[in-house]
């Protein structure tokens, strides 16, 4: 898997496959994707809606409560804790000879010739105790730090240090208002609500934030170091519309719909649910009312007749139900569920997993996902996790990842635990269900295991702990199936193919890109260059000459090289491919180096490759001259 006792090696093994977490182990290895902060082309980086800033008396701390209520503190303006108990003083609101603007708030000391601060659209200094006024954010009839101004503290020992609270963050000036600076990398204010979309391809993660008051379409593009950016948002404003156009069809408040083929469900705010399996020409209404709004509605793409609704009652009722039979009736899966609103529900109908977000965090449990029956306990899990509401959970297609978004600290990913119920076999590529190849490298997912077999053959056990395991496939492995037998769980066949490539890609989508000279990874902040050479990390090649025992690092010197015909396309033109081989010092990792046009348009672009025809998964790799 990786050079023997080369750190380096493990790093990079680490960045590669990403260790997951399984429920076999009580430990989690939740990744977050992305970070909290937005980019709304300001002075910095924005966040959400701040409601209250101010220094402690020795200047030594800043405090800031969101508008979520929650206080943090910082004294290096870099890193934001929790301070829950921490009390904001009164509001030191000052009058002045005259105001900036008709609504302006004033705070400093009125004596001659001292500093004055106002704030109302934008942020104003006075010098001469209200007479004249500087506006120190305005810039083309808009805002530096963002609208929505809400409090403004002056440093208790340096009156050119002001920090002001907005709808996007917190925003801080050490010379006067001349310059600003945002606070908003590390403040864990991320509003986000939904999961519009999961990272796949050259796509990322997609969000929908409460910014304003209302709900925008956000996205961490692979390989994004920076902030979450906005994008047309369409499948946001299509349910959206939807909400509007049903609703006012059934006279009601439309707040959750779900829709797979034929099937569409809706719950309204005032906890009514209704399908229909004929794409709303009729309409089955749930004979009872749950008199709360109804947050999110889950159904099974594969039998949409099975769906779960979440609710958001604040004391301990309803708040999840279950529909085996298209909406015909619900019945309630509450249980033992801590009061307080369930914002978010996924399901796995194979395991019967189901989890839940809420007010309390996250929780799951095992239920009857094919006919009604009994209501089943719930368990949080919390280890590895922020302490705050959980507004949204998913899992993706296959069910192997799962996903939840933290009310401002964002979103979180891991290994979806039910996995060890019915451990899959997948790509360690990018965890997807792609047929294996001589010599690739596959996860299993949900099992620790010592020993696999690939027909008689003995197939490399390369890491094994927290619940997934990393086999590589023989070279020698031939034929249309690959009959797998792994330490004690049930026979697994996958279908074989000569070449099955893979690019290797993080949880958040960001592909394993290197630099030809460097070495160093390449993403958003270190993009590849035209003319340059771009190393691309896979797996899935197949066969190489001369040949080699799967298990063993690749050699330095008269490196492997794939027998394929292997191909490399960007945007869908063709690129140069100089070599393809076993990566020198690892496992399993082949090496495909391609040469960059020496003309190419910049910026962000589709890479894939191909192995004999055989394509792989489309990656992002950012460009420039």
């Amino acid at each position: 898997m990786c050079r023997d006792g080369n750190t380096l090696g493990l790093t990079m093994l680490a960045l590669l496959l990403g260790a997951t977490g399984a429920a076999q182990s009580p430990k989690f290895d939740w990744r977050r994707i992305g970070n909290t902060a937005l980019d709304l082309s300001l002075a910095g980086v924005a966040t959400g809606s701040v409601e209250r800033v101010w220094y402690s008396p020795d200047s030594s701390r800043l405090f800031a409560r969101t508008g979520a209520g929650r206080v943090f503190a910082t004294a290096d303006f870099e890193t934001w804790t929790e301070a829950g108990s921490a009390e904001a003083p009164a509001a030191a609101d000052l009058s002045a000879f005259r105001l900036p603007e008709a609504s302006a708030r004033v705070r400093g000391e009125i004596q001659p010739g001292t500093r004055l601060y106002a704030f109302g659209r934008f942020v104003h200094r006075s010098d001469d105790a209200g007479t004249s006024w500087l506006n120190l954010t305005g810039f083309k009839n808009s805002s530096l730090i963002g609208e929505g101004l809400s409090d403004l503290a002056i440093s208790p020992k340096n009156a050119e240090e002001i920090v002001v609270a907005a709808s996007t963050g917190v925003w801080r000036s050490v010379d006067g208002g001349l310059s600003w600076t945002g606070l908003n990398d590390a403040l864990p204010n991320l509003r986000g609500r939904r999961i519009l979309a999961l990272p796949s391809g050259v796509r990322g993660m997609r969000v929908a934030v409460e910014t304003a008051g209302a709900l925008s379409a956000w996205e961490w593009n692979p390989g994004e170091k920076q902030a979450w950016r906005s994008y047309d948002g369409a499948e946001l404003k299509l349910e959206e519309d939807l909400k509007q156009v049903l609703g006012s069809a059934l006279k009601a408040k439309i707040t959750a719909i779900a829709l797979s083929g034929d099937y569409v469900y809706l719950g309204s705010s005032a906890g009514q649910l209704w399908a229909s399996a004929d794409r709303g020409r009729t309409w089955t209404k749930a004979p009872d009312t749950y008199a709360a709004p109804v947050e999110r509605i889950w159904l099974d793409a594969r039998d949409p007749r099975l769906a779960l609704a979440a609710l958001a009652p604040g004391a301990k009722a309803v708040r999840v139900l279950r529909t085996t039979n298209g909406g015909g009736f619900w019945d309630d899966l509450t249980s033992d569920l801590p009061a307080g609103a369930v914002h978010g529900i996924a399901a796995d109908r194979s395991t019967g997993a189901i989890y839940a977000g809420t007010d309390r965090g996250l929780f799951m449990t095992y239920g009857d996902l094919i006919a009604a029956g009994p209501a089943t306990p719930w368990t949080p899990i919390a280890d590895g996790l922020p302490s705050a509401p959980v507004r949204d959970v998913a899992l993706d297609a296959a069910g192997n990842q799962l996903y939840a978004a933290f009310d401002g600290y964002g979103i979180y990913a891991a290994a979806a635990p039910h996995r060890s119920r019915d451990p899959r076999v997948v790509s360690a590529a990018d965890f997807s269900s792609r047929p294996a190849a001589p010599g690739s490298l596959l996860s299993v997912l949900g099992a620790n295991l010592r020993t696999a077999r690939a027909g008689n053959v003995s197939a490399p056990v390369l890491a094994s702990a927290d619940g997934k395991t990393e086999i590589q496939v023989p070279f020698e492995a031939s034929g249309t199936n690959l009959a797998l037998s792994l330490d004690g769980l049930r026979a697994m066949d996958l279908p074989l193919r000569p070449t099955s490539p893979g690019i290797f890609v993080d949880r958040d989508g960001t592909p394993m890109l290197l630099d030809g000279d460097s070495g160093v990874l390449l993403d958003a902040m270190t993009p590849a260059r035209s003319n340059g050479r771009v190393q691309v990390l896979a797996t899935g090649l197949g066969r190489v000459q001369p040949e080699w025992p799967a298990g063993a690092p690749a050699p330095a010197g008269n490196t492997p090289r794939v027998v394929a015909q292997v191909k490399a396309y960007l945007d869908r033109e063709p690129v140069e491919v100089t070599r393809a081989i076993l990566a020198p010092g690892y496992v399993g990792f082949y090496l495909v180096e391609i040469q960059m046009p020496k003309i190419v348009n910049y910026g962000p672009a589709e890479l894939y490759i191909e192995a004999d025809g055989q394509g792989s998964n489309r990656v992002r790799v950012y460009i420039e001259p």
